[in-house]
């Protein structure tokens, strides 16, 4: 193993510190808090994202008649980030349900992928515990369906699955949270590993060259916030480092295939003792560990980071090994992740005033970690 990763054991119990921890004052509330300003200062909703809501929720209205509801159920917008999402509540059986939009954007928003997304979250929902959202399908059967979005020279697609009750898990009792999230993690693993896609599956691949060049269209990195020249030389030095130990790593199915790919904090729900996992949106082949990286977005400057891996990787553990090569691939996932998120939010500055807050400060801050990066693998 290399020099950072410490290994002791007291008891079999093991310590595995594959990240450095730091004592800051950041990770998921100080974004949230500068969000958060940005929202007091602009309380009124722009009069035109009105218009499109109140158009894509008749359009929703009329898409549902494809489906099997006794009688025309109510619609309300919820949310947008990437894509975006409406609440389907159906007084008459007392049910509710999700439409989610795709953006259109991304290289796989297209009928087939998500076609595909669908497939492996039914079969999650039919073959295993993993408590996911349920497909719903319309009266022909079908998952996808197309919309025509406003604004849009091409047209949009929407799914429908079953709502989940819980709340994103409080950032304060992360620690068990993580250890249940790694067990749940390979489980859904494990179940990619032994299930068999129809032949028409098809999923974008997270490999470094997708991410880091752009491929999938998340966002170019080199065009995030304050990509000066010197944090664009400090990047790419990262990105050559995460290059070169990423070239050998291995890609046998013990380590390597049908991942999430966006486990972050937003995309959990927290009911009593259970969590559930949403938004497959991402889904694609990679490296398992990589879910483990998505579990951190944004909270990667955490003083805790290490306790929190080596919790993921115990619940891990619990139904399956991690790779030999955990140690290599651990922190550079971990940095990997973190460039494509400074291309998401470079993108997103002018769609999200999330994205447009925490941008600046982000940026600046990944800076630090790909500065210790470089210096322990560098």
């Amino acid at each position: 193993m290399e020099e950072f990763c410490a290994v002791s054991q007291d008891d079999k119990k093991f310590r595995l510190d594959y990240w450095p921890g730091r004592v800051v004052s950041g990770s998921v509330s100080r974004y949230r808090e500068r969000a958060a300003y940005l929202i007091t200062q602009n309380v009124g909703v722009n009069e035109v994202m009105i218009s499109t809501y109140d158009e894509m929720k008749q359009q929703i209205k009329d898409m549902l008649r494809q489906y099997e509801f006794a009688a025309p159920p109510e619609v309300s917008y919820l949310t947008a980030s990437e894509n975006q999402i409406y609440i389907v509540n159906d007084h008459d059986s007392g049910n509710r349900y999700v439409v989610r939009i795709n953006s259109g954007r991304l290289a796989y928003h297209n009928a087939e992928q998500i076609h595909s997304e669908m497939m492996w979250l039914d079969a999650l929902s039919r073959d295993t515990d993993i408590i996911v959202p349920r497909v719903l399908a319309a009266k022909d059967g079908s998952w996808v369906q197309e919309l025509s979005v406003p604004g849009k020279d091409k047209p949009g697609y929407a799914v429908a699955y079953s709502f989940l009750e819980g709340v994103e898990p409080p950032e304060n009792e992360l620690l068990s949270g993580f250890e249940r999230l790694g067990t749940i993690s390979a489980h859904m693993h494990a179940h990619a590993t032994r299930w068999v896609p129809p032949e028409d599956f098809t999923r974008p691949t997270w490999t470094p060259e997708a991410i880091l060049n752009n491929q999938l269209a998340w966002g170019d990195w080199r065009e995030g916030v304050n990509i000066d020249a010197e944090v664009l030389h400090l990047l790419q030095r990262a990105e050559t480092v995460i290059h070169r130990r990423l070239e050998d790593a291995d890609v046998g199915p013990g380590n390597y295939g049908l991942i999430h790919a966006d486990l972050r904090l937003a995309n959990l729900l927290i009911h009593g003792t259970t969590t559930a996992i949403i938004d497959f949106d991402d889904c694609g082949l990679g490296w398992f560990l990589f879910d483990l990286a998505g579990a951190l977005s944004f909270l990667e400057e955490r003083e805790d980071v290490p306790d929190l891996i080596n919790s993921w990787v115990r619940g891990y553990r619990k139904v399956a090994e991690i790779p030999a090569d955990a140690e290599v691939m651990i922190p550079t996932l971990i940095m990997l992740r973190r460039i494509q998120l400074i291309g998401w939010l470079g993108y997103q500055q002018n769609h999200l005033d999330f994205a447009r807050q925490i941008g600046q400060t982000f940026t600046t801050d990944s800076c630090r970690l790909a500065g210790e990066f470089l210096d322990r693998f560098g």
